[in-house]
């Protein structure tokens, strides 16, 4: 082999290592059982488990509800909410999430106290889902686990798409509720939109992007077949009959035939290896 090729084969190896996460190389860390890893992405920590790091983990981001026994992991905030102390206080080697979920004087903090930070890229998509999965298991030096998740993901998203869808779509109205003081609609390109859209719905508002706060104009000229919220927005307003109080509710074809939904919100919009069962779940609720 000559030096020409050599340097090129080094290169190529590097170049592999780094665009396998949203990271540069000073961030890259040697997994051992000892590592301490904090996760604050709710589907990094699912992934996490499956890949088999849950002893690992020695704190988690509010969002990681899932599976159940990460709720006794100390919590380090939200989601662009944390403070670099919290984090740091419990001595982790390494911390995991996703390029969305850190502010850049945030990374800089983590990695000054000698931490290492792994961000992936996530897509709101199947491709995306299967694509995280892959990333973080290459990563982690767990390639045969994740090709593993990832044919279980292939399999319940096969099935979901076998699953029996009405036309037309029903339009699906999501609110994002925190009491009545707090109802927000999602717009186009939100990750509800895209799981609706994945199970054979549509949204029933448009027009414009994230999310926007409801009103009772807007909502009656929507008018929902189906209204969808998180199983923690529904009971913050009472439930089905508190959320029919809402002004505009009862007057849509969802408030007069009760239809609406309610699901978890890390497994409704999480977009984790859970991804097929969630889409699956939803269209049976809707349709």
């Amino acid at each position: 082999m000559n030096k020409n090729t050599f340097l090129g084969g080094i290169i190529l190896l590097l170049i592999s290592a780094v665009s396998a996460c949203n990271v540069d190389t000073q961030s890259e860390a040697t997994f051992v059982d000892s590592t301490k890893i904090v996760s604050i992405n709710g589907t990094v920590s699912e992934i996490l488990v499956d890949l088999g790091f849950e002893d690992n983990i020695v704190g988690v981001d509010v969002a990681s509800t899932y599976p159940a026994s990460l709720n006794s992991k100390p919590k380090v905030g939200h989601s662009q909410q944390m403070a670099a102390e919290g984090i740091i206080a419990l001595g982790p080697d390494v911390v995991i999430g996703t390029s969305k979920d850190v502010k850049p004087e945030l990374a800089d903090q983590i990695r000054n106290a000698g931490v290492k930070l792994l961000l992936f890229d996530q897509e709101y998509s199947p491709e995306g889902t299967k694509k995280l999965i892959k990333s973080i298991a290459d990563s982690l030096n767990r390639t045969a686990k994740g090709d593993s998740i990832i044919s279980i993901v292939e399999a319940d998203l096969a099935k979901a798409n076998a699953a029996e869808k009405t036309d037309p779509k029903p339009k699906v109205l999501f609110i994002y509720a925190r009491g009545t003081g707090t109802m927000m609609v999602a717009g186009n390109g939100t990750q509800v939109e895209k799981i609706i859209e994945l199970a054979g719905g549509q949204n029933a508002v448009s027009g414009f992007t994230d999310y926007k706060p409801l009103t009772a104009e807007a909502l009656v000229a929507a008018n929902p077949d189906v209204i969808l919220l998180f199983d923690s927005g529904l009971s913050s307003l009472g439930d089905i009959d508190g959320l029919l109080e809402v002004q505009g509710v009862k007057e849509t074809n969802a408030g007069k035939n009760r239809k609406i939904v309610e699901m978890d919100g890390q497994f409704l919009t999480g977009f984790s290896q859970r991804l097929g069962k969630a889409v699956l779940e939803l269209a049976e609720k809707i349709h």
